[in-house]
């Protein structure tokens, strides 16, 4: 089975700090919505570890 990160919109204010530190650009961000590029995530947990509100979780 293959992890995923996910994000919890309800905790998302869209800051952008995940885009920033994603070393493979999988994350694309506008003012309303993020999306995670599962295919080009390195899974490197990244995002999760620095995300100030919690929103985003690995999913197993």
């Amino acid at each position: 089975m293959t992890s995923t990160i996910e994000y919890i919109r309800s905790r998302c204010d869209f800051c952008g700090t995940c885009v920033g530190v994603c070393p493979a650009d999988a994350i694309e961000l506008d003012e309303a919505d993020l999306r995670i590029v599962q295919a080009e995530c390195l899974l490197c947990m990244a995002c999760v570890n620095v995300c100030p509100l919690g929103a985003l979780e690995e999913k197993l």
